[in-house]
């Protein structure tokens, strides 16, 4: 799909610079001592479990309870349970402060969503406000001068980030994203190896394989396939992931309708 085929194109700008596991001080300016040392570990975050507790106390380091990276709407590294979830949310419903982040560039801080006004993401502030999430953060994700995605994090209760946190959440998602797209799958065969992590795993591969089955079951398009699968998703309150795998697994059928060419 489109969105791969971007994120190849901005790892092959990171692999002709030189391929880098973490990220240098010398890069992104000074930092805090046990963030630099965070960014250090992750040239043995060598399997998801690993990645995730990585992530895990990354994301407690930058006092929040959990965070998730998307590149260009792939979702490719997650610390917890609920950060997925709210990735998938936003994905499903095609709003949130992930998608407003894109558009500014800047960090955005939503530190209170009950004080969110009415028609600002509705259906996700719900969603989030069920999940027990009560502040939301997002960080622009760039490659050089390219911005690839973003990095989100959460808290359950609300407040804003201070500014070193915030400041600090930026030197980790522009680490995190040097770090994904050098173990981007298809670089290289195996990443496996010493001091390398492992190649890093594709969340929605199977919404991907689900939106070109439904495209040919159904004869429609595939942008009109993704937003049919959505939209079961959000009505039977499954994960997207889960409504992909019934499609794949023909536990889920649909049927062309009879004014379908």
């Amino acid at each position: 799909m489109r969105s791969l085929g971007l994120l190849r194109a901005a790892r092959n700008r990171i692999a002709a610079c030189g391929d880098h596991g973490g990220v240098s001080t010398e890069a992104v300016g000074p930092m805090d001592a046990s963030i630099s040392k965070l960014l250090d570990g992750l040239r043995t975050a060598a399997d998801e479990p690993a990645r995730r507790a990585w992530a895990l106390t990354c994301a407690r380091a930058l006092g929040l309870g959990g965070m998730a990276v998307s590149l260009n709407g792939e979702l490719v590294w997650f610390s917890d349970a609920t950060s997925k979830r709210l990735e998938d949310v936003q994905f499903v419903l095609g709003q949130g402060p992930g998608l407003l982040a894109q558009d500014i560039g800047t960090v955005h801080q939503a530190p209170d969503l009950r004080r969110l006004p009415a028609h600002q993401w509705p259906q996700y502030a719900a969603e989030a406000a069920q999940l027990g999430v009560a502040a939301l953060f997002v960080w622009p994700v760039h490659i050089g001068a390219i911005q690839a995605g973003t990095m989100t994090g959460h808290r359950r209760t609300p407040g804003p980030l201070s500014a070193r946190q915030s400041a600090q959440g930026q030197l980790v998602a522009d680490a995190l994203a040097q770090h994904v797209l050098s173990h981007w799958p298809q670089v290289s065969g195996t990443r496996e190896g010493s001091g390398r992590a492992a190649t890093v795993e594709l969340h929605r591969s199977q919404v991907h394989q689900a939106t070109g089955i439904l495209s040919v079951r159904l004869r429609v398009p595939l942008p009109e396939a993704l937003d049919r699968l959505r939209a079961q998703a959000y009505a039977s309150h499954l994960s997207l992931t889960d409504t992909a795998h019934a499609v794949i697994h023909r536990e889920l059928l649909w049927e062309p309708t009879h004014d379908t060419d």
